[in-house]
């Protein structure tokens, strides 16, 4: 074979499109949940050959992805391949939400994907895992944005956002770079949604603010953007400073804004400063005969089940810390 001869077309007997396997990678889910679906609900591809594999083409693929959206929304399975498969049929067996046929001419799918293992959740937090393998970011955005509309914003991340958070992270630590794309994609999208919660304008009680902020060493903050989301649910005032907030800046604010409630966050032992802790419980402001002092939070798992900060209370989840934080600036 010449060289010009290697770009000639593809064989008349070559296969296009995706076999089950690559299908269910791009879907976030196992074959054996394909074959199901197909033998279940007649969800599988639309043209066969006689003694030849399944391959899938875009719009087989397509209609599967509307199952899944469906799906993950708590659409029973056999309504939501009955309402995929009837919008193919209204559109003429066309593409499904953008999927072209180039991607199948090229034996892939728009956005490749792996199995995410979620454990047992609820369809909603399933649903987003499986939408951020495949990289699909209207889709997590619209599942984080209806879980916290119909959830409120402590069982939108309880249910939904931090297992799949979770499920990411252990998935990152075991194939390394492999999956930084998923958990960097996943982490900015929830952060945007409750990012867009905490910011909402509303009217605020008139109470002393939360002052939310990471210990010095401490990187991670979504969920503090979780409690700032949260509180601005329940009309509570807070101030935000973030990550590895030092501690002369960490003090100088609490002397400045005179809150309610600090609520200081670690995620690793590494980060738990119990002397920070310590010295904020300390600190007081105000005139001399009428001084406050904030009631400490120390929420995270940093500071462990043990050995805790005896100045501060340790919640050990977000709708107990808000709980904790909405006592202490309104009692």
């Amino acid at each position: 074979m010449t060289p010009r001869a290697a770009h000639q077309e593809p064989r008349a007997d070559e296969e296009p499109g995706l076999p089950t396997g690559g299908v269910a990678r791009h879907l976030g889910v196992s074959p054996t949940t394909v074959r199901s679906w197909e033998r279940r609900y007649g969800i599988g591809p639309a043209e066969r050959r006689a003694g030849h594999h399944r391959r899938w083409s875009p719009q087989d693929i397509a209609v599967l992805e509307a199952m899944c959206r469906l799906t993950a929304r708590g659409v029973p399975p056999g309504e939501a391949a009955r309402a995929a498969l009837a919008r193919r049929e209204a559109d003429g067996a066309g593409p499904v939400d953008g999927t072209g046929p180039e991607d199948a001419a090229a034996g892939r799918a728009p956005g490749g994907g792996r199995t995410l293992r979620v454990g047992a959740v609820s369809p909603e937090c399933r649903g987003l895992a499986r939408a951020a393998v495949r990289l699909d970011a209207p889709e997590v955005t619209g599942i984080l944005r209806g879980a916290v509309e119909r959830l409120g914003v402590v069982d939108a991340w309880t249910e939904v956002m931090m297992p799949a958070l979770q499920a990411v992270g252990r998935k990152w630590a075991v194939d390394g770079e492999q999956f930084v794309e998923v958990e960097h994609l996943l982490s900015w999208h929830v952060s945007s949604v409750l990012r867009g919660v905490a910011v909402e304008a509303v009217r605020v009680r008139p109470v002393r603010p939360v002052l939310l902020a990471a210990t010095p060493g401490e990187q991670h903050t979504l969920p503090l953007e979780a409690t700032a989301a949260a509180l601005t649910e329940r009309a509570l005032p807070f101030r935000m400073l973030g990550a590895a907030v030092p501690p002369r800046a960490l003090l100088d604010a609490v002397h400045r804004l005179g809150p309610g409630a600090v609520m200081i966050w670690s995620q690793d032992r590494q980060t738990a400063d119990r002397e920070l802790v310590r010295r904020v419980s300390a600190g007081a402001w105000g005139p001399r005969g009428s001084r406050g002092r904030a009631t400490v939070v120390a929420a995270g798992p940093g500071w462990g089940r043990t050995g805790s900060p005896g100045e501060a209370v340790t919640p050990r989840t977000l709708a107990r810390a808000v709980d904790l934080l909405e006592e202490a600036i309104t009692a």
